[in-house]
């Protein structure tokens, strides 16, 4: 394998890692095995810190792929508690509001759910990484600061319920580039009348790259430990 040359590779990240910290890691690994100071690697889409699943890392000159790839059209199993949401539409914040989940019934859900399908405005999370005036919306909204994200026009190209029960609901959403799903949990829960927020979120698929041909972290390593590599010649890393 040619790492500054660029490989790709097929990574299972973690609960509780950052995208960031995944990338460290293989780069770390790599800079070892090759005797080396620096090397570009990247990532292709983050992930949060409470999701896991497929993230497809870059080395080298693949580096230069990345916005090809990330666009890529992304799958995710996502399980959503009904009756209660909280800031950050997920578990990294406490919940701050509760509301009745008696009128929910599979069809409600069902039709609800078909009315995210196609082309949909969507705001983004303020615990999210997008930039407001230069800033990270996330480091705004821990800070108590107004954060004001604008809708942003995105893709559902399909929505389909696995499980369901009055209080909780999964499902599987393949959309494209820019989707967050948190909030769309926050969105659904608010088409119910009910409030959500995400207690689970898997994503296993980016474009070619599924959940079966990931790695985990501990294999990648390994693998970089163990494989035949290229090593660098006086070459521009």
């Amino acid at each position: 394998m040619n790492f500054i040359d660029g490989e790709i590779l097929y990574i299972d990240k973690p609960l509780g890692w950052t995208s960031f910290d995944a990338v460290k890691r293989v780069r770390g690994a790599l800079l070892r095995r090759m005797k080396i100071k620096k090397l570009k690697v990247g990532h292709a889409g983050t992930l949060d810190p409470l999701a896991t699943g497929v993230m497809i890392v870059c080395t080298g000159k693949a580096t230069k792929r990345i916005d090809a790839l990330q666009a890529g059209v992304k799958e995710y199993i996502a399980t959503m508690a009904l009756g209660a949401t909280t800031p950050s539409f997920d578990l990294e914040t406490e919940i701050d509001a509760t509301y009745p989940t008696g009128h929910i019934t599979r069809e409600l859900v069902e039709a609800t759910l078909s009315k995210f399908l196609g082309r949909i405005e969507q705001v983004p999370p303020k615990y999210s990484a997008c930039k407001v005036d230069g800033k990270r919306a996330y480091n705004m909204a821990r800070k108590g600061q107004d954060v004001d994200l604008k809708p942003k026009i995105l893709v559902i190209d399909s929505i389909e319920l696995l499980e369901y029960s009055p209080e909780s609901i999964t499902v599987k959403v393949v959309c494209g580039k820019g989707t967050y799903i948190r909030a769309l949990a926050r969105d659904i829960g608010q088409a119910l009348g009910s409030g959500a927020h995400l207690t689970a979120l898997r994503r296993t698929r980016v474009g070619d790259a599924a959940i079966e041909d990931c790695l985990s972290v501990e294999q990648t390593a390994e693998l970089i430990r163990t494989v035949d590599i290229e090593m660098p010649d006086q070459q521009n890393v």
